[in-house]
Formats: structure tokens, C-alpha cells, sequence
């Protein structure tokens, strides 16, 4: 049975949890209220890598109580990152987190021949996203790593959605390629690169999923939109991945659901040997716990 809401994707985390997490440079008071929340909902054991006086300190002045968490000291932070993936490279954890530290210079870590979690796959973001009155939870990729991808990547980028779909029980999900129209158009790349993949899903090069493109926004969540336009495709009006053109596109998309849609993101980064969670700072609780929780599914 997919699951529909956050408080579902918590409450399956904490049936399959507790899973153990490492956070790099995890000196921030953001970082650990997740830290301490996730492990006190049953989601999440948390490996703290970071300057080890500060994040006690940190803890202390926000009253969280960490004692029961291991530290591994190290102040440096690209060096707080390494060791990060080095232990879940090793066993000791089963995903990553970004804590007080750039997401460059984290997927770096991440991609570290002698200590990252490369696999030879292609790094994802996958954004998922609760809106208000919306019956299912909405996947929107790549708005956080690949910066403008080419057909072979876009590939990847679907293969690796559908992979987190699937994980939240979408057994067989409706892939939106987003282009600015529904019409195949040679002086839009987009659109034709949203054909290839359609026709490559016909083909079984991408399979688990159905997958239609070029459909423009509206096409891909709306029925009434797609019966007005005469669009006849098994994912227009039904999407649950959209897949957007390129990096700032997906950014802007995922952003507008949240600001002016009131929505609610979580996200994880897939393609290496163990999850990456690499949500901002700045993103609320709900947001980081969410992260953890699609962390823990995905382990």
C-alpha cells in the first residue's frame, strides 16, 4: 500500500527503524534537535562526527540530552565529512546526513574514491513532497545535484525516482517529463529529450514505471487540463514523478509547491551505496525528520 502522507512515511520508518545515521560537522542546534527528535521517535540511532567541545557545548545551551549518542571528534569540516562516509562505508552506519556543511563539498565526501560510497550510478536529488488536500505524495527530481543533465543522465535521474517511489509503496508510478508544452518542438531540446525517454519506457530501457513526455505542467496533475488539450496518456493528469527539464527548474517547482502551496518537502539523495540525507539547515524540523524518516526506507 503507497504510502500517502509524512505521517505515514514516520510511522513506517519507525516500524522498520531504528536505523543508524552519520552526521557530518553535527555542531548545529538545528542538527541536533533532529538528531535528538529522530532518536527519540524510535527512527534513527545518530553517530554525531564533528569538533566534539562544540557539540556538547550545543546541546547543553538548547537542552538536549545527547549523552547516550556516539561522538567521533573532528573539527575540520571536509575532514568531518570523510570520516562520515567512511563509516557508513564501513558498516557502522547505514546512511549519511548533512549537518553544518556545504552540500558540495558533503557530495564530494560522497564521492571520495578511498572513502566515499560511489557505485558507479549517477547522484540524484529526489524531492518528496505532502500538499495540502492532495490525495498522494508528489516526487519532483533533480532539483539538488545534477546541474543540467544530458538524455543519458535524465535516464538515471527517472531510474533513481522510481526507485524512491517504489520504496514508499508506489508499485508502478506515472512519470511526467515537464517541458514548457505538450508538443514535440526541435527548438525546445526539452521536449525532445522527454520523447526519447518516453519511447526508451515503451522499449523497456526504463522499466517499473510508466513514463509519458513531453506534458507540460498543468497536463501532468491535471485531468481536467489534459481532456481539455485531448491529451491521451496514461500518466497526464495521474503523474507521480515529475521530472523536471533541469536543475533550476525542479528547484523552482519544489520551492513553489512549498512557499506558495503551502506544501511540505522532504528529500535524499540516491545513487551511492547508502542514502544521503542533504536537507538545509534552514529547513524546518518537520522537514529534517521527514528526510530521515525517507532515510530510513530507502537503508
Amino acid at each position: 500500500m503507497a504510502i500517502t502522507t509524512f505521517e505515514q512515511l514516520l510511522a513506517k520508518a519507525r516500524e522498520k527503524g531504528p536505523r543508524s545515521v552519520a552526521i557530518a560537522s553535527a555542531d548545529d542546534p538545528q542538527i541536533l534537535e533532529a538528531a535528538h527528535t529522530a532518536e527519540q521517535t524510535g527512527i534513527a540511532d545518530c553517530i554525531l562526527v564533528g569538533d566534539r567541545a562544540v557539540i556538547r557545548r550545543t546541546a547543553e545551551e538548547e537542552k538536549l540530552d545527547i549523552g547516550h549518542m556516539m561522538i567521533v571528534d573532528e573539527a575540520n569540516v571536509r575532514a568531518a565529512a570523510r570520516k562520515t562516509m567512511e563509516l557508513v562505508r564501513l558498516g557502522h552506519a547505514q546512511m549519511a546526513m548533512k549537518g553544518k556543511i556545504e552540500t558540495g563539498a558533503f557530495l564530494k565526501a560522497a564521492l571520495d574514491r578511498e572513502t566515499g560510497l560511489r557505485t558507479g550510478n549517477l547522484l540524484t536529488h529526489v524531492a518528496v513532497i505532502e500538499l495540502p488536500g492532495y490525495n498522494r505524495l508528489l516526487f519532483v527530481s533533480d532539483g539538488g545535484v545534477v546541474v543540467a543533465p544530458t538524455l543519458e543522465q535524465k535516464v538515471d535521474i527517472v531510474r533513481n525516482a522510481v526507485f524512491v517511489a517504489q520504496a514508499l509503496g508506489v508499485e508502478q508510478p506515472r512519470v511526467a517529463i515537464l517541458a514548457g508544452t505538450e508538443m514535440v518542438n526541435p527548438k525546445i531540446p526539452a521536449t525532445l529529450d522527454a520523447a526519447n525517454l518516453a519511447k526508451m519506457a515503451d522499449r523497456h530501457q526504463i522499466q517499473g514505471a510508466i513514463v509519458d513526455g513531453p506534458l507540460a505542467l498543468d497536463n501532468a496533475i491535471s485531468l481536467e487540463s489534459a481532456e481539455a488539450k485531448s491529451i491521451n496518456s496514461p500518466v497526464a493528469g495521474r503523474a507521480d514523478i515529475l521530472i523536471a527539464p533541469d536543475i533550476e527548474a525542479a528547484n523552482l517547482l519544489a520551492k513553489a509547491m512549498i512557499y506558495f502551496a503551502k506544501g511540505t518537502m522532504c528529500g535524499v539523495v540516491v545513487g551511492a551505496s547508502a542514502p544521503l540525507v542533504v536537507a538545509s539547515r534552514s529547513a524546518p524540523l518537520e522537514t529534517k525528520l521527514a528526510s530521515i524518516a525517507l532515510g530510513v526506507l530507502l537503508c
